[in-house]
């Protein structure tokens, strides 16, 4: 198993020590290279001179390239800033410093999605590798099985259990091992990409129109997984959650006709009826089957 080891700044990792959030979004001020690596890989937090220490970890959701409003709305403080305007700033100095060419392309930025994250007390820095080139300046690549990256996975592995077993809540027992799995931002931003950022009905592409949909709602035990979502155009997600439409089976839209009697209306969604949605390439990623029928049998007007 491998892991990456990534330079992160300190004013990054100080703002999201103290919060404890579910997921964070490690971000680049340019989205032209791609970060790739396996799905839920480890991604260790290394803070540089005169640190020169592992502050943290987290697990790898998954790579994408947003505008920063997209960014803040599916991470808010969990890109390490208090507001749109401070990550806004921020990435202003930085373009700045490194002399960023903005019109070479749209202005979105490099985020690597982060679930599970654990930050530690400086009192519990872990060395960072004896191996590490001062040269390194964005990240590395390391066995977790041997040498520096076993010692690294393994101490991060303590610290995390001993947080667990420290912040338990007693009425549950005490702690347990938690497989990653993805958050309300992750989730939003992974069933975007994978529908190609087009609604899956209508074709639109105006990002700022789409949200991504849960099958099965999330407060209703529905999980956080491609394959329990759907990209639509907002009206249609509202309709979709209130059941006014549904998703059939064999993948068709499905309009009320409760539309119509509650609302005496419903001109420009009946002529979707029946159309068959858009499907992500992959087609493990598709909508799942037991999902789009507990939304037919416990939401759907029909």
């Amino acid at each position: 198993m491998n892991g990456t080891i990534a330079v992160t700044d300190y004013g990054w990792y100080e703002f999201l020590q103290k919060k404890k959030l579910p997921e964070v979004n490690f971000w680049k001020p340019s989205d032209r290279r791609q970060f790739h690596a396996p799905a839920f890989s480890p991604f260790f937090f290394k803070l540089k001179a005169p640190h020169n220490a592992i502050c943290g970890f987290a697990y790898f959701a998954q790579w994408s390239s947003l505008p920063d409003w997209l960014a803040w709305e599916c991470f808010g403080e969990g890109n390490g800033c208090r507001s749109l305007q401070e990550l806004r700033d921020r990435l202003a100095r930085i373009r700045k410093r490194i002399r960023y060419d903005s019109s070479r392309s749209i202005n979105s930025i490099g985020c690597i999605l982060l679930v599970q994250p654990a930050f530690f007390d400086p009192e519990d820095w872990i060395p960072q590798p004896a191996d590490w080139r001062s040269r390194t300046v964005s990240g590395k690549s390391y066995d977790l099985t041997t040498g520096e990256g076993l010692r690294i996975w393994e101490q991060c592995q303590d610290r995390a259990a001993i947080a667990a077993i420290t912040t338990a809540d007693s009425r549950y027992g005490s702690a347990q091992t938690v497989h990653p799995r993805l958050g309300q931002g992750t989730f939003r931003v992974a069933v975007t990409d994978a529908y190609g950022r087009a609604c899956s009905v209508t074709n639109e592409h105006s990002l700022p129109a789409l949200e991504a949909a849960h099958l099965r709602a999330f407060a209703s035990d529905g999980p956080n997984e491609i394959a329990n979502g759907v990209l639509l155009r907002a009206d249609l997600h509202r309709l979709y959650d209130n059941g006014y439409v549904t998703i059939t089976q064999d993948l068709r839209l499905q309009v009320s006709p409760r539309l119509r009697e509650d609302f005496s209306n419903g001109h420009s969604y009946y002529p979707l009826s029946n159309r068959t949605i858009n499907l992500p390439n992959n087609p493990a990623l598709h909508p799942d089957r037991d999902h789009l029928a507990w939304h037919h049998e416990n939401v759907y007007l029909g």
